[in-house]
């Protein structure tokens, strides 16, 4: 489903995934009330429950990844040479560095030239009022607003 439209995929989710998972979060509660809680097998549903608004996430919106597969690959190559960048050795290096490679990341995957869109964000930003959501969902990699400048152009091979 990589080449459908978000609300393609949305539909689809709903008829294919939602029933899954329905019949998945009656099984855990069932389950939950007759298990201990200490096993292993008391402790994953207990994970399983406690983290369920995150499991379903990507039923609100088909514009989100079913997993995190593309993002893993996407950070590999920083997570390969986390020890050669001196700056992530404290807390607010590592956070910093955590949410550029993230945009960088987004940039890429919507087509874009990561320098020219940082180069466009930066720029923007000053310009517009960021308590704003629509000026912020405006300026976000995704958005049509984007100036065609900033997208890498189609491979015609």
């Amino acid at each position: 489903m990589d080449n459908c439209t978000p609300a393609l995929r949305f539909e689809e989710r709903l008829k294919q995934s939602k029933p899954v998972l329905a019949d998945f979060l009656a099984w855990l509660k069932t389950e939950k009330a007759r298990v201990a809680p200490k096993p292993k097998l008391g402790e994953a549903i207990t994970y399983c429950l406690n983290q369920w608004p995150k499991l379903i996430t990507f039923l609100h919106d088909g514009r989100l990844e079913v997993d995190n597969n593309r993002g893993e690959r996407a950070i590999k190559p920083f997570v390969m040479g986390r020890k050669a960048w001196l700056f992530s050795h404290s807390p607010k290096g590592a956070r910093a560095s955590a949410i550029i490679y993230s945009i960088v990341e987004t940039a890429k995957e919507n087509r874009l030239d990561p320098l020219k869109y940082l180069t466009y964000v930066l720029e923007q930003l000053p310009l517009i009022n960021v308590k704003d959501e629509a000026a912020l969902e405006a300026l976000m990699p995704w958005a049509a607003q984007i100036p065609a400048n900033c997208h890498v152009p189609k491979r015609t091979t």
